[in-house]
């Protein structure tokens, strides 16, 4: 496969309202297409696409998105987090991220928004308000609240079997704390 193809896909418009939805049949349809894919992203197969922004683009996006679609409830659609921010920065770094679009960006960005890390949520905080584009600021805002007041995401505990604190469990109860 080549990276062409992930990001046709999922830049095309019968797959953008699946992005941040849940759907059992969205899913099942990257588990059948893409699961082989993930599997070399995973073991850093996918080396050459590193060649420009357009496939480290979408090296990240299999192992940030594609990832949490594959392996929804479980604790390996987190397992990537690392490879793919290490990409990322590695990618900003190299000023690749200049080479693409607003919206390309904010896929490349993401994985910032995905960490667990205070010091992250600084650098995903800018990068997003230079993106300018106020509903992805908005959510690494709310994202990095959540860092800022837990130093984890309290949603991904059970999944993760890390045990929730009261004031988590407290948290979870309210409406849209889990994204």
């Amino acid at each position: 496969m080549k990276y062409q193809e992930i990001l046709n896909f999922w830049f095309n418009s019968e797959t953008q309202p699946f992005w941040f939805a849940k759907s059992d049949a969205f899913d099942q349809q990257l588990r059948t297409r893409f699961t082989d894919i993930l599997q070399q992203a995973k073991q850093a197969e996918l080396y050459t696409w590193r060649e420009n922004a357009a496939g480290r683009l979408a090296e990240i996006i299999v192992l940030d998105q594609f990832s949490r679609n594959i392996y929804r409830d479980q604790a390996t659609a987190f397992a990537q987090d690392a490879q793919a921010l290490t990409l990322a920065q590695e990618a900003i770094r190299l000023g690749l991220d200049q080479d693409l679009t607003a919206e390309q960006r904010s896929f490349l960005y993401m994985p910032y928004m995905h960490s667990e890390s205070k010091l992250i949520h600084e650098e995903a905080l800018q990068l997003f308000k230079v993106l300018g584009n106020p509903v992805n600021l908005d959510f690494e805002q709310k994202h990095k609240v959540i860092i800022d007041r837990f130093g984890r995401y309290p949603h991904r505990n059970a999944i993760l079997g890390r045990e929730s604190t009261a004031e988590e469990n407290e948290f979870l109860k309210q409406p849209n704390s889990g994204f």
